[in-house]
């Protein structure tokens, strides 16, 4: 009886060690960290921001608005312009309330930063800031 085991035994292909379930939980992790990611949302254009002794850190979920210096406003590398200003920020606020960030290159007219600021306070958003880089 017991040499008729050990000859099914040896018979028996290695079995080896199933992958599968170490795959689905390696899946499931990593679904687990693309939908727990914080994404931040940039403007997609590059602004030489000026420097601040005082500068802060942001809240991460602002409304972030880039003007360059030859005076086209982005939002979402998009150009809406200093007129697109109001109606953009209108529907971002739509469901909640949130700051909105300037991000203005040092050679903008301070002028123009003024209409920004201005048309964004006109669409309703309650905390205007600039940004600025952290003086060293």
């Amino acid at each position: 009886m017991a040499s008729r085991l050990k000859q099914r035994l040896e018979s028996q292909e290695n079995p080896g060690i199933d992958m599968s379930p170490l795959l689905d939980v390696v899946f499931i992790l990593l679904i687990f960290f693309i939908v727990s990611t914080v994404f931040v949302k940039e403007t997609g254009v590059e602004v030489d921001k000026p420097q601040a002794i005082t500068a802060q850190q942001a809240d991460q979920n602002a409304i972030l608005l880039a003007i360059k210096s030859s005076g086209e406003v982005f939002y979402d590398s998009t150009n809406i312009g200093v007129a697109g200003v109001r109606s953009t920020v209108e529907q971002l606020l739509q469901a909640t309330q949130k700051p909105v960030v300037v991000q203005a290159d040092k050679a903008v007219p301070t002028e123009l930063l003024i209409q920004v600021i201005d048309e964004a306070k006109l669409a309703g958003a309650e905390t205007v800031n600039i940004a600025a880089l952290v003086a060293k």
